[in-house]
């Protein structure tokens, strides 16, 4: 499947967050419930992230051109990034709305109308949350995987607000309502937090994950039958595309067509390995010369 196909998932996450705004906040009207307030908050919250995730969808589709050589799938780390931000920015307004409520508790009206609201609303978030997140974990976009466990972190919220709404209304001890909400918020942080680290870590070239690396030099240890050997393998992760490169060696007497045509058969191999995109590259060294046995990285630096 293209990147661009899945802008439809998008189009699901901003219908998902404009519905729940609407029940949520009509929730709210109906109970006066601070937790059901700062449960609509977030789902503003969930709007905004849904639209800056269109707009980077649609910036790492682009094709390479002369500025960005290799593409623009780095874009979807932006958005992973906002989006980790924008949860950070929800759960401290809860916290911020939910704080002065222990102080000052307030008596919570039409429960059971306003939680038949809030749970329609939890019911679309949660449908909407597991299918992006399992989209983006089958196309490899962090970009479908930051939405979804976004609305997901919605449906916590709610969840913890309509445990504490109950606990209200079967104990009258109004002091529950603020403290649920608190400690939602305290968990929406730390997936926040979770969620900036690992799109930071995209930006930063990490390498695609161990067990793909394995893959590919388990294979590239297998052909040492048929004398040729490797070195210098390095990988990084751009958005849904892997990049990974290679120094072959492979004997002195063979000829350059020899040669292209070995690299060529194992560039196709490694491609094949994987579902999402992904560009091989290698490099051809003569086995008999010592400096060929020089690892390459982002400096050169002598093989141990």
């Amino acid at each position: 499947m293209k990147t661009r196909s899945l802008r439809k998932f998008i189009y699901i996450s901003l219908a998902a967050a404009i519905s729940t705004i609407l029940l949520k906040f009509y929730a709210y009207y109906l109970t006066g419930s601070m937790g059901l307030y700062s449960d609509a908050l977030e789902s503003f919250v969930n709007l905004f992230a849904a639209i800056f995730a269109l707009v980077m969808l649609n910036l790492s589709e682009k094709p390479a051109d002369n500025d960005h050589e290799f593409g623009h799938s780095k874009a979807e780390y932006f958005s992973g990034v906002l989006e980790g931000a924008l949860i950070l920015v929800a759960a401290f307004s809860i916290l911020y709305s939910a704080v002065p409520r222990i102080f000052a508790p307030r008596a919570i009206e039409n429960i059971s109308s306003g939680l038949l609201v809030s749970l329609a609303a939890s019911m679309i978030n949660l449908g909407a949350g597991i299918l992006l997140i399992k989209k983006g974990k089958t196309h490899k976009s962090i970009i479908l995987e930051a939405d979804g466990k976004h609305l997901l972190t919605d449906v916590y919220t709610s969840a913890g607000v309509i445990i504490g709404i109950l606990l209200v209304k079967a104990t009258g001890f109004l002091l529950l309502d603020p403290v649920l909400a608190i400690i939602v918020a305290l968990n929406i942080i730390w997936t926040g937090y979770k969620l900036i680290g690992r799109s930071a870590n995209g930006l930063m070239d990490a390498a695609i994950p161990k067990e793909d690396i394995t893959k590919i030099t388990d294979y590239l240890a297998s052909l040492k039958a048929q004398e040729i050997e490797f070195h210098s393998l390095l990988t990084r992760q751009a958005g849904q595309r892997k990049f990974i490169s290679v120094h072959l060696l492979v004997p002195g007497s063979w000829t350059v067509k020899e040669g292209h045509d070995h690299a060529d058969a194992i560039e196709k191999t490694i491609e094949n390995m994987f579902d999402e995109p992904v560009n091989v590259s290698t490099h051809l060294e003569p086995v008999e010369d010592p400096l060929s046995f020089t690892d390459i990285g982002i400096d050169r630096q002598e093989h141990p």
